[in-house]
């Protein structure tokens, strides 16, 4: 249905299952593991992993590795928890790496 109404949608790059919006985008300016990454507000057809507290580049937090869904390929995490202030507006989002997607629209 999305496609019918012209929603550019983004893709797990090994399989082609939808993961999120082009909507859903907050930021394009995040650093995953394989490089360049973006942050959404949501994403959909995802497994999300044990949590786990990581010191990342702006700090510790807790996040949880996501999965495709259908293939089970690593596309990024989810920020469960943000330790300093000024990281709480990354609570609850996805970091999909760019590498690990394809822009589909």
């Amino acid at each position: 249905m999305a496609e019918s109404l012209g929603t550019r949608l983004y893709s797990c790059y090994n399989c082609g299952n939808h993961v999120s919006l082009h909507d859903d985008i907050i930021s394009k300016s995040f650093q995953g593991r394989s490089g360049r990454a973006f942050l959404f507000s949501h994403a959909m057809n995802i497994r999300v992993g044990a949590k786990a507290d990581r010191h990342l580049i702006t700090g510790l937090h807790t996040v949880a590795d996501i999965y495709c869904g259908d293939c089970c390929e690593l596309l990024g995490w989810k920020y469960e928890r943000a330790y300093e202030a000024s990281q709480k507006y990354k609570e609850g989002k996805f970091i999909l790496e760019k590498a690990k997607i394809a822009k589909e629209n």
